[in-house]
């Protein structure tokens, strides 16, 4: 069981029916990050080098062949950042270099299959908007997806040339406490074990064999 899986309550996360109202209890202090502002951008960088460090297995045999690479986490890291107030606007000028970690996949001269990381950077522009002055800070956060569909050895530097697509989200975020209405807590139905029920099949069958209608085969015309 859980809260998509047949489980009928008041108290489990589901579409509201009827008045919203009913069934509130309280207002409860919740702490939650809020979001003032969000952009997506997505970018594609051509001829980018890519250095690569950690290799596994250690020491291949050059040159390398590039199969494919992707970044390993959904948050980039956010460095040379600089928000610069706008005066004539409710939002203010993002600078912010943004860091992706990649894992990179190859094979190199022998046929050997290797991994390795290597860093993309990505240099941010943006107009955001962002809360007034306060005690509590807001933060730049970046959730970030990036894909190398292709690559070029680079014997230069024994890494790759390549082109990297990438989808970035910047965030204006703050970690508040909200008031807002609530139901109760939730109610939290029991765990359902998972089986592959190997023997359903076999225990479905009837116990005799039926015929139509379902009397027994011969005794009905």
């Amino acid at each position: 069981m859980s809260f998509y899986s047949n489980f009928q309550s008041d108290k489990c996360p589901c579409q509201i029916t009827g008045n919203p109202i009913n069934g509130l209890t309280e207002k409860v202090c919740i702490q939650a990050e809020k979001i003032f502002d969000a952009a997506i951008k997505q970018t594609q960088l051509e001829n980018y080098s890519l250095t690569l460090t950690d290799l596994s297995p250690e020491n291949p045999t050059y040159p390398l062949t590039f199969i494919s690479a992707r970044s390993t986490t959904a948050q980039a890291t956010v460095t040379n950042l600089n928000v610069d107030r706008q005066a004539d606007r409710h939002c203010a000028r993002v600078q912010a270099t943004l860091s992706v970690p990649l894992e990179v996949l190859y094979t190199d001269a022998n046929g050997v299959e290797g991994s390795a990381t290597a860093i993309v950077s990505i240099n941010q522009d943006v107009l955001l908007y962002v809360p007034a002055p306060s005690i509590m800070p807001f933060t730049v956060q970046a959730v970030v997806s990036a894909v190398v569909p292709e690559g070029t050895f680079n014997p230069d530097t024994n890494g790759f040339i390549v082109t990297v697509c990438v989808t970035v989200i910047l965030k204006i975020a703050m970690s508040v406490e909200i008031l807002v209405p609530s139901y109760g807590y939730c109610a939290i139905p029991p765990a359902q074990d998972y089986s592959q029920e190997i023997c359903a099949g076999f225990f479905e069958l009837p116990l005799y064999p039926q015929g139509r209608n379902g009397c027994p085969t011969g005794g009905c015309k």
